[in-house]
């Protein structure tokens, strides 16, 4: 997973995502469920940065639905945030506000330092779906 974040942060998101990929499998392989979220999450946001965002959301649902089994609230409200956000690059604002109407609740809930950022983000997507 490191190697694969060391790639992504040089810009080498298709290396980055060979090293993700291998990172799921070993997690799998090994009954890691937290590890497998995370690789899925990379993966997300690897295809995002490509700009795959359906990809991306296939990944970032994989990611939610271990996130929630596990109970990591931390990782389900990154999932559902990273969701809103390519939900929104592919125009589906609606959605794209539910998933951050979650992942607010989540982030206050566990008081998350970013908590901020997302309902900004959730409050500006609101009034322009209001202007609409």
């Amino acid at each position: 997973m490191n190697l694969g974040q060391a790639y992504a942060d040089r810009g080498d998101i298709r290396k980055a995502i060979e090293y993700y990929e291998q990172a799921l499998a070993i997690a799998c392989k090994i009954g890691d469920r937290r590890g497998e979220g995370a690789a899925l999450g990379n993966l997300g946001n690897a295809n995002v940065y490509l700009g795959d965002n359906r990809k991306a959301i296939d990944y970032y649902e994989q990611q939610l639905k271990i996130t929630q089994e596990i109970g990591d609230r931390r990782s389900e409200g990154n999932a559902l945030w990273n969701m809103s956000q390519a939900l929104d690059q592919l125009g589906d604002r609606a959605q794209a506000i539910e998933c951050a109407r979650t992942a607010l609740k989540i982030r206050e809930d566990i008081e998350d330092p970013r908590t901020e950022k997302v309902r900004r983000k959730l409050q500006e997507w609101e009034s322009q779906q209001h202007k609409q």
